[in-house]
């Protein structure tokens, strides 16, 4: 058995095409064989296949079904944080609306843990990488009618091109669309050709450029990588210091691209899921971030339907994303994420694909978006299928979606909160009030708050105004409170009882001791930009985590858990049955 050409290459230090031509060469190819799902206890018959290779007379178990229409679906990839469950729940629905139209589905995706790695959700599932070499093998047996890569995040969409090179037509928005909205050049001139306004930034390759960039636009700036998932590389430089360790963060994950620089707004972060048919455009609901932004929207406590911002506001948002779905010809999903200030919105991110949003969205508002969205591919159109276009009406409960964390089992990491991904998980709260809604949430990830009504708050400068009105909460809500010198000073002068207590390399009793008490509920702890930092504030909220504490380093969900234990009682939880959500 050999290996793919990816890896003798790297392993050999030959490029990938002289190891393809060895192959021709020699004749060596892919062939793949049935995965054995019964254990040897009888044959199985199951189209589930992965790959070897060998020469010409290599048995191929995998056979092409002749004259039947043929999708290729592929997948979300690998295991790894912010890629999966979410992206499989569009995979694997978008699989079921191609099987229900006629299609023969074929999936391609090795990801163990997803249920469209299930051999009875398409009908063959080939278990291999999603890279051009891997697809391309399967291309060549199965040769499909079409491929469909906006189901898939962003390691899926991440291979038209190379989809597009081996003769597959890509179903839904182009090839060419889907480059314009990664394009940063070719979308600011989509924006300006739509009139909508976005935060100014730069396209750079080196830190020499970058650093440039940022001083021109004016820290603090948001530094990152085109085309990655997950927030994958991006980090908030308030320095040039800053920006210098970034880029060589950045040029370690992906150097085929170039890098952006754009200028970091403290506002409402707001997120949008539509379909469009080419013509009409579909918003089942607009979300909205209870961090503001700067927080990675997969790690924001998101709010349907959005209820700080204005009618005006919403109103905005539902024309922007008709002006953007209709400039980038889309067909089927578009996600795109805005920063909200007063009444002015500005786009941050387009993404002409699904999002982990989606499964969220569609439950709580009953709208199956991805379904419609296969039938738009396949050329249906929104009012044939019975809906209204636009923005459609609030439903009359709120859905809060709480990220959960996985900080105790992931050793070395860091829990504070930024631009790059780091949940692994979410859960959901619904109720008919907002606040019962949030603390079904909090429940639900696991913050069950209040256990010895102790807490730690130590909070950076820009914070300490910010941090009165919620430490006066936790106060009146029986808390005592334990801060350093500098956030201890301020809720003093503020009339606020606190016991002040030491840093970490300041005599004991000091923070450390109190953590390993085990007599501590919650540390509110907002880290400082910049590399320098970040030393102490590491240890505590390791330290702290790993001994069962909540952590939060952001002042909105401190703020949004103070609401949710001031106003609601735990023995008058109400139920709302998901299932009776009104579907079509």
């Amino acid at each position: 058995m050999e290996f793919p050409d990816y890896i003798i290459a790297r392993l050999t230090g030959k490029t990938e095409d002289e190891i393809k031509a060895l192959r021709e060469e020699y004749q060596i190819k892919a062939a793949y064989k049935m995965v054995d799902t019964c254990a040897a206890e009888f044959a199985a018959a199951t189209p589930y296949y992965y790959s070897v290779y060998g020469d010409e007379g290599t048995e191929n178990e995998a056979v092409a079904t002749p004259d039947k229409k043929k999708i290729l679906v592929l997948g979300s990839g690998p295991i790894r944080i912010g890629q999966g469950i979410e992206f499989d729940f569009c995979s694997v629905h978008c699989t079921w609306a191609f099987a229900k139209e006629g299609y023969e589905t074929i999936i391609i995706n090795n990801n163990p843990e997803t249920v469209s790695t299930d051999f009875d959700i398409a009908d063959k599932l080939y278990f291999e990488p999603l890279t051009p070499e891997d697809v391309e093998n399967v291309v060549n047996i199965e040769k499909p009618d079409g491929a469909v890569v906006q189901f898939g995040g962003q390691t899926a969409i991440k291979l038209t091109e190379a989809l597009t090179k081996m003769g597959v037509k890509i179903l839904g928005t182009s090839a060419e669309n889907v480059d314009a909205a990664e394009d940063r050049e070719l979308f600011d001139e989509i924006l300006e050709q739509c009139q909508i306004p976005r935060p100014k930034g730069h396209t750079v390759f080196t830190a020499e450029e970058a650093k440039k960039a940022a001083n021109e636009l004016g820290y603090p700036v948001l530094v990152r990588p085109s085309y990655v998932l997950g927030g994958q590389g991006m980090r908030i430089a308030v320095s040039d210091e800053d920006v210098e360790e970034y880029i060589g963060v950045i040029n370690q994950i992906a150097q085929e691209h170039p890098i952006l620089v754009d200028k970091y707004l403290m506002g409402k972060e707001i997120e949008v899921d539509a379909v469009c048919d080419g013509e009409d455009i579909l918003i089942p609901g607009i979300m909205e971030h209870i961090e503001r932004a700067g927080i990675h929207s997969g790690d924001s406590i998101s709010v349907y339907p959005a209820k700080t911002i204005s009618a005006k506001a919403k109103e905005t948002i539902a024309e922007y994303t008709k002006r953007l779905a209709r400039a980038l010809h889309v067909i089927g999903m578009i996600n795109i994420q805005f920063i909200v200030l007063g009444d002015d919105v500005y786009v941050i991110e387009v993404n002409p694909r699904s999002s982990r949003t989606v499964p969220y969205i569609s439950k709580v508002t009953g709208i199956p978006i991805v379904p419609l969205a296969t039938k738009v591919i396949l050329g249906y159109k929104l009012k044939d299928m019975g809906y209204e276009p636009g923005l459609q009406p609030e439903a009359k409960h709120y859905a809060i979606k709480m990220p959960v964390f996985s900080f105790e089992k992931i050793r070395g990491a860091d829990i504070s909160l930024g631009p790059e991904m780091k949940s692994t998980g979410e859960c959901l709260g619904i109720a008919e009030t907002f606040n019962e809604a949030l603390y079904k949430a909090f429940i639900g990830a696991g913050i069950r708050l209040p256990k010895y009504k102790n807490m730690i708050i130590t909070v950076k400068d820009e914070d300490k105004q910010d941090i009165i009105p919620i430490a006066r909460r936790f106060e009146a809500l029986g808390y005592r409170i334990y801060a350093t010198l500098g956030t201890a000073k301020v809720l003093k002068e503020n009339g606020i009882k606190v016991i002040r207590t030491n840093k970490l390399e300041q005599p004991a009793p000091n923070l450390m001791d109190l953590i390993l008490g085990h007599k501590i509920d919650v540390v509110i702890d907002t880290p400082p930009q910049g590399v320098e930092h970040q030393k102490d504030g590491f240890v505590i909220r390791r330290n702290a985590i790993e001994t069962g504490v909540n952590v939060l380093t952001s002042l909105d969900t401190a703020e949004a858990l103070a609401t949710s234990l001031e106003n609601t009682d735990l023995n008058k939880l109400s139920l709302i049955d998901i299932a009776t959500i009104a579907r079509r």
